[in-house]
């Protein structure tokens, strides 16, 4: 399931990242962004990163937006993680889909997260909002379950 392709990161992702961390520390975003707290595989400390869950007939979905990016190696490495909105805190293990899984998933994406849209134009992994074009992402991007532990 895992592609050996990277794509790097845009040099403002960190920031952004460290804001929207903090953002959410506060406990405003009750629906969308949360952080995913993985353990690093190398290090094994906690590595926090802000996601966007979506859900689809009931179970919880987060698409992995950069092939080849740091928390998604860290969650193949070791699927348990801990799920954060504000003073929330959930631990799940994170389950990969296999390819064909992932994709009638990734055609919901762009509807179900659409501030998503953006971020995979920016990464030149898409040219808009099209279902065709994120479900040809399967195998590139890895989509993960939520299950509860």
């Amino acid at each position: 399931m895992a592609s050996s392709e990277r794509i790097r990161p845009p040099w403002w992702l960190k920031y952004v990242n460290k804001v929207m961390i903090a953002l959410n520390r506060t406990g405003l975003f009750t629906n969308g962004p949360a952080v995913l707290i993985v353990t690093g595989r190398k290090s094994g400390k906690p590595r926090p990163t802000p996601v966007t869950p979506f859900e689809v007939d009931g179970r919880r979905y987060v698409v992995g937006g950069l092939p080849g990016s740091d928390w998604v190696r860290n969650l193949q490495a070791n699927p348990e993680a801990v799920l954060a909105r504000g003073k929330s805190r959930q631990t799940v293990r994170m389950v990969e889909l296999p390819v064909e899984q992932a994709r009638p998933l990734l055609r919901q994406f762009p509807v179900l997260v659409p501030t998503g849209v953006d971020f995979m134009k920016n990464a030149g992994l898409v040219t808009g909002a099209n279902p065709d074009e994120f479900e040809a992402l399967a195998g590139r991007c890895p989509v993960f379950r939520f299950d509860t532990v």
